[in-house]
């Protein structure tokens, strides 16, 4: 039997945003979320956080880097690096919904 794999194209003109099935909480400037649908919590850390508050209004992965390179010194392959991952692993948890736009 094969497992289910979706292949996710997340580039730097996706449109990333919370899903509404959540809730978090910041605590200490960290965020715990909650996913409503499975029950099961997850943690973010500072950087984690900042990109979290970012996306509660669609962002696009673009302007996510933005924030980051200027809030933060990082190199800017390791920002895309990391937060490709972090946006990967939210997908997968199914806290963020992305919309690639396709249509423009």
């Amino acid at each position: 039997m094969k497992s289910k794999t979706v292949e996710v194209n997340i580039s730097e003109n996706t449109i990333v945003v919370a899903s509404v099935e959540q809730i978090s909480s910041d605590l200490g400037g960290e965020a715990v979320i909650l996913n409503l649908k499975s029950g099961v919590y997850h943690g973010l850390n500072e950087v984690g956080t900042l990109i979290w508050n970012l996306i509660q209004t669609p962002k696009t992965v673009k302007d996510i880097k933005a924030a980051i390179l200027a809030e933060y010194e990082v190199e800017a392959e390791r920002c895309d690096r990391d937060l490709l991952k972090l946006l990967e692993d939210l997908l997968a948890a199914e806290l963020i919904n992305i919309q690639n736009d396709a249509t423009v």
